[in-house]
């Protein structure tokens, strides 16, 4: 991925990412089983630039027009609190939630793959797109990955925002400190 001065100036003062979910976080595929539950595949290594985001203070939130309990399953795995489901307006929930957080629009990214998602990217003060988004999307788009949807582009997203503020290698390292503070209560507690 290329980055020009002047949106890596704009990746610096990133606060908070807002993610779509379907064409984002997954490849887009809506799986019905025959008993009607819905299943999605998420990606592991999306999953660790979230966590590693999470460890650099980032605020994260997920912003989806679909509701779906895996959703709400893979945000409580990964730690997101925040995740607003059955989201039709984007930019106007985007909107409201930084205000109410006290987050400046200027200081957030999105990213999103789809024509629903082209009002929240333009009111942001970075908007990025998986490589497979659709045309319109990747033209609006100030940072196109190099990985399609579901299979990392939030993870280049998040690593070229973190990388950009000079915090990415402390983010990792803050994580896996982490994980190892947390196998060693695991092994006292048995």
């Amino acid at each position: 991925m290329s980055i020009g001065e002047e949106l890596r100036s704009r990746l610096t003062q990133i606060r908070m990412i807002a993610f779509d979910v379907d064409g984002v976080l997954t490849q887009g595929d809506i799986i019905y089983t025959d008993t009607g539950e819905e299943a999605k595949a998420f990606n592991v290594k999306d999953g660790l630039g979230i966590r590693v985001a999470a460890e650099a203070g980032l605020r994260l939130v997920l912003i989806t027009g679909r509701a779906s309990s895996m959703v709400q399953r893979r945000a409580r795995d990964l730690h997101i609190t925040d995740f607003l489901q059955r989201i039709g307006d984007k930019a106007s929930a985007l909107r409201a939630f930084a205000e109410h957080e006290g987050i400046p629009l200027e200081q957030t990214a999105f990213v999103g793959d789809d024509v629903n998602d082209r009002e929240a990217m333009r009111i942001c003060g970075v908007s990025i797109a998986p490589a497979d988004a659709v045309p319109e999307i990747r033209e609006q788009a100030d940072l196109v990955t190099e990985a399609r949807a579901g299979r990392g582009a939030a993870r280049q997203a998040i690593e070229a925002i973190l990388r950009a503020q000079g915090r990415w290698e402390q983010a990792v390292d803050q994580y896996l400190a982490g994980l190892a503070e947390r196998d060693r209560a695991r092994r006292t507690e048995t």
